[in-house]
């Protein structure tokens, strides 16, 4: 065995964190998985790099297994029109199939019926480039992504209360110094296990962590107050904080007044939500909510950091509102070692939608309807501002309407699985079906892709060059490591092969820091400005934290914002706003048909869907397959023991799944984690009932009932 070239310093594929890790080339013909000239790929730990110092959890010290050409996409694939089956095709083939199905539908039902589907773990470049596709190649407004079922209700209040989000308007290191820290509906001990250290520093700084969780994870094991709401009351517990806050005399008046406005509808909003009540609403013991609000106010400084347990709802928006207000009214905003923030899921959740991706925004957080961004854009896009399209639907809007007269009618889906990943998914497979074209771009032939007309093979993260934006609002620099295989082309290569196909020949680089130079144009000035970042400086720097303006006449060279907030608001008085929000049930409650709720979330050997960390032998053998956790008392009531197979069935369909009796969960609540296909599905159950600001689906809660499966030999 002889080592190849010197190590490449990149970062991790999968969550927000984009923990630093070193590749290493290692040639060994004999070695099962080689790629070509026996080359194959070891991961090793990155010590400098400051979010994870060198840690790295199953999937990032896996992460080269998708790399082996077993595992992954090889050659495009389009559907044979005689036999409806996937075949192998060249490239020509695949993209003039591709690019015809596109223009046809423009042409036969308008430009809104060519749609475009993103993912939250694209490169900025592939994002930016993704949104300026739809807008200037095919002038559709119907683009939006995967993010949208991310953070998006965390970002809809934050600009509410802020003026402007970003996953953490800290760093990653402030967690350490805080001294209470609430920790809703996010479990990082099993989705971003090296963030955990931040945790474990608080605690061992004298700090306190209170997680609010319905289900006892690894992470609420070790906190110091773990509070069980039933799912979909979040919002009633925050208020019902808000209140003991107030009763108790505990309001910082003198924040409040000088930087806040909206407080008296906020104060007689949470009054209305005397404790009693609250614990009527969420389960949660009065004596605990005293006991949360008597940690998070006396210690010296507090943050409220939210996940996709809080968020994912029909009302996620003003549920993080509520903890907001928690926040403001206590003065645990625009402070050290203080505030609110989103743990963001997804590799690149935040910078895919700064720059293009959302159905509603467009390069540098501007709003796709303000005359002066569009010109902004249009200008840098070389292109009339009229010729630019408005807002489109959202993910899940857009996904319920392919196929139908006035939905889209052609769909270029890059870096998704929406078959496993999405709402209701058994109904949004039956619109992915019914698609007059669908364009596939991934690196292995997800659910989704064998629905597929065009699929087109891309390059994974350690074969390209491109930008992230990690959960601290950091830009960090992933190199590429190896070449891809043969037969293999970048993402890029893949957009500029399509827009020259459709008639636009420029504006489309194949050269990620080429892409980065005009993304850099198109930001500035925005309120996510890049223009002062560049390739060099993240290499120097180990990340650079926008906003960062570029430098100009009489203003320095700017250093970068890790804090933000700290003298003003972004808002145009500087001032943050609560929220005036009341409690409300979730959009579809228990009932004498469907008596138990259900929830949904991670474990910690997979991600999201799963398209490649099911291919990853290491993770599979962990966790082989779904699951439903349900409770001793549940479980004595159906008579059923670990390992029974059960039926869970919901409005929109049924999966089974074999059972794991545990006191982990609530009696009233049953989980499922959402990362496998079939019969196991956790989505076919999910309810897609949308938030009315952010449009995100209420993954987190839906009625089902569950009974014992039945099986061949009993029928």
């Amino acid at each position: 065995m002889t080592s190849g070239a010197q190590p490449a310093d990149t970062h991790c594929p999968y969550c927000s964190l984009q923990c630093g890790m070193r590749l290493r080339r290692i040639v060994s013909p004999e070695s099962p998985g080689a790629g070509p000239g026996g080359t194959t790929v070891a991961v090793e730990e990155r010590p400098d790099f400051p979010v994870n110092r060198g840690a790295l959890c199953g999937k990032g010290r896996s992460a080269a297994a998708v790399l082996a050409p077993g595992a992954r996409l090889t050659a495009p694939l389009v559907r044979d029109r005689r036999t409806g089956r996937l075949r192998e095709a060249g490239w020509d083939e695949a993209l003039g199939r591709a690019a015809e199905g596109l223009a046809d539908a423009a042409a036969r039902h308008g430009r809104d019926a060519a749609g475009v589907f993103g993912g939250g773990g694209l490169t900025n470049e592939k994002a930016y480039l993704l949104g300026k596709f739809a807008r200037v190649v095919l002038r559709t407004a119907n683009i939006d992504y995967n993010g949208r079922f991310c953070m998006s209700s965390a970002a809809a209040a934050q600009r509410a209360a802020f003026g402007l989000d970003r996953g953490l308007p800290f760093p990653l290191a402030d967690i350490a110094r805080t001294g209470c820290l609430v920790l809703v509906g996010g479990n990082p001990a099993d989705t971003m296990p090296p963030a955990m250290r931040y945790f474990r520093a608080q605690q061992a700084a004298g700090g306190t962590l209170v997680v609010v969780d319905p289900r006892r994870t690894r992470t609420a094991e070790t906190a110091d107050l773990h509070l069980r709401p039933a799912p979909g009351t979040d919002l009633a517990l925050a208020l019902g904080l808000l209140h003991l806050v107030v009763a108790d005399g505990r309001v910082d008046e003198a924040f409040v007044a000088a930087r806040t406005t909206g407080w008296e509808r906020a104060r007689e909003a949470a009054m209305a939500h005397w404790p009693e009540r609250v614990e009527r609403l969420t389960g949660v013991p009065v004596a605990a909510m005293r006991r949360a609000v008597e940690l998070f106010c006396d210690a010296p400084t507090g943050m409220v950091l939210t996940a996709r347990g809080g968020e994912q709802h029909s009302k996620g928006v003003d549920t993080v509102g509520a903890w907001i207000n928690l926040c403001l009214a206590t003065g645990r905003a625009g402070r050290p070692h203080s505030g609110y923030g989103c743990l963001t899921g997804q590799g690149n959740g935040q910078g895919g939608r700064e720059h293009g991706q959302k159905a509603d925004q467009l390069p540098g957080y501007r709003s796709i309807t303000d005359p002066a961004a569009r010109a902004h854009v249009a200008a840098v896009w070389g292109v009339d501002p009229d010729t630019l399209p408005g807002p489109g639907r959202s993910a899940y809007e857009l996904l319920d309407t392919l196929g139908t007269d006035g939905g889209v009618r052609a769909l270029l889906l890059m870096g998704s699985n929406p078959v496993v990943s999405a709402p209701h998914a058994s109904h949004v497979t039956e619109r992915l079906r019914a698609l007059d074209c669908l364009v596939v771009c991934d690196v292995v032939r997800s659910e989704t892709a064998e629905l597929a007309d065009v699929v087109l093979p891309t390059a994974q993260w350690a074969e390209e060059t491109g930008t992230m934006t990690n959960l601290e609002g950091r830009v960090i620099l992933r190199r590429r490591a190896l070449d891809p295989p043969p037969g293999v082309r970048t993402d890029l290569d893949v957009l500029h092969g399509l827009a020259e196909r459709l008639g636009v020949g420029k504006g489309f680089p194949t050269e990620a820091e080429e892409a980065f130079e005009e993304l850099r144009e198109a930001s500035a000035g925005g309120q996510a400005d890049y223009s002062g970042i560049d390739y060099a400086r993240i290499r120097a720097e180990d990340g650079v934290f926008w906003p960062c303006p570029r430098a100009g006449a009489g203003r320095p060279h700017h250093p970068g914002t890790p804090r933000l907030f700290l003298d003003r608001f972004a808002t145009p008085d500087g001032r943050a706003r609560f929220a005036d929000v009341s409690h409300r049930a979730a959009a579809e409650e228990p009932d004498a048909d469907y008596p138990l709720r259900l929830t949904t979330g991670r474990v910690l050997a997979h991600y999201q869907s799963g398209a490649q960390t099911r291919r990853t032998p290491e993770l599979d053998r962990a966790a082989p397959g779904p699951f439903v956790e349900v409770h001793p008392r549940l479980a004595a009531r159906l008579g059923v023991a670990d390992g029974t197979p059960l039926t869970v069935t919901s409005r929109r369909g049924s999966v089974t799944a074999p059972a794991v009796v545990t006191d982990r969960i609530r009696a009233d609540t049953v989980f499922m984690p959402f990362h496998w296909p079939g019969p196991g599905r956790a989505n076919t159950l999910t309810n897609p009932a949308l938030d009315p600001v952010s449009r995100m689906p209420e993954f987190k809660v839906c009625a089902v009932r569950v009974e014992a499966a039945v099986t061949e030999g009993a029928r």
